[in-house]
């Protein structure tokens, strides 16, 4: 990667593609600098590092918004704190308020709840991706590459598999021979015929390429209806994962007003449907 700055090019080292921000206040362009390449991460708070946790979870808005949900449903019912925030020079250039009312560059944010059984766990989610496929390989290396480098190794993507309303399944794809046997030794319920037609999207590589990093990553789906939203996909996901790794995230029972608030505020009712356009099969996933 090649910086400019004061009409000198600088190399940075290649295995470090991206730049750590401290303790930002305010989101201008540092002085002098001209350009920026790759992945940015604004350390929130006082935290400088992920630290110690049980697992990571991933969602971005897609079919039924299912994955994107659950992470939103699971963070408002528990203790979370904001650790850093992703930048990336390849998301979409939409500048939203934050909620100290800052003009905030797009980004995702990694958080980190504790559950009821007091076991640490990191969400990473954002609202958009990059709209071309090559940066969106871009960003998933250079993602991987930096959690790898926080010492994360076990990822799962949280995403919808659109299908029949009677269809009320839950199930992982796994993206390492040795990770799925271990998944099979615990009792995951693990496919290998499904999705059929695969995934695409930002989420679908950091699910698939995770093992490049020694990240033993995989997708956790939840069947739904689709394009209506399906927030009841997203609780049955939550239980699905609380069931398999006695993670304590299950949600409250009376969880459903939030899951179903958030999914009206993610995808309101005149919001035209995207998936069709990303994908010609209907037993494709866009995650």
């Amino acid at each position: 990667m090649l910086l400019k700055k004061n009409d000198a090019v600088l190399e940075t080292p290649r295995n470090w593609p991206f730049l750590l921000v401290f303790d930002v206040k305010h989101y201008s362009a540092a002085e002098d600098d001209t350009q920026y390449m790759g992945l940015h991460i604004e350390w929130r708070s006082s935290y400088n590092h992920i630290g110690e946790h049980e697992i990571l979870l991933f969602a971005l808005p897609g079919v039924g918004n299912v994955g994107k949900v659950a992470i939103e449903g699971m963070n408002s019912c528990h203790i979370q704190q904001e650790i850093a925030r992703l930048h990336h020079t390849s998301l979409p250039p939409l500048a939203m308020l934050d909620e100290d009312g800052l003009l905030t560059p797009p980004h995702l944010t990694l958080s980190a709840i504790e559950s009821v059984t007091g076991k640490r766990i990191l969400t990473l989610t954002g609202t958009s991706q990059p709209l071309e496929p090559e940066h969106q390989g871009s960003m998933a290396h250079e993602v991987l590459e930096w959690l790898e480098s926080q010492g994360v190794t076990a990822l799962y993507v949280l995403a919808g598999l659109m299908d029949s309303p009677s269809r009320k399944e839950t199930f992982v794809v796994a993206s390492n021979a040795s990770h799925r046997i271990d998944l099979e030794s615990l009792g995951v319920d693990v496919r290998r015929d499904e999705p059929k037609s695969g995934a695409i999207g930002l989420a679908a590589l950091i699910a698939s390429i995770g093992p490049l990093y020694n990240i033993h990553s995989a997708c956790a789906i939840a069947t739904t209806v689709g394009s209506s939203g399906d927030a009841f996909a997203s609780q049955r996901l939550l239980e699905s994962l609380d069931r398999w790794f006695d993670l304590g995230i299950a949600l409250p029972s009376d969880v459903q007003s939030k899951l179903t608030d958030k999914l009206a505020a993610l995808a309101p009712g005149n919001a035209p449907d995207m998936v069709s356009d990303l994908t010609e099969s209907p037993d494709a996933f866009y995650m």
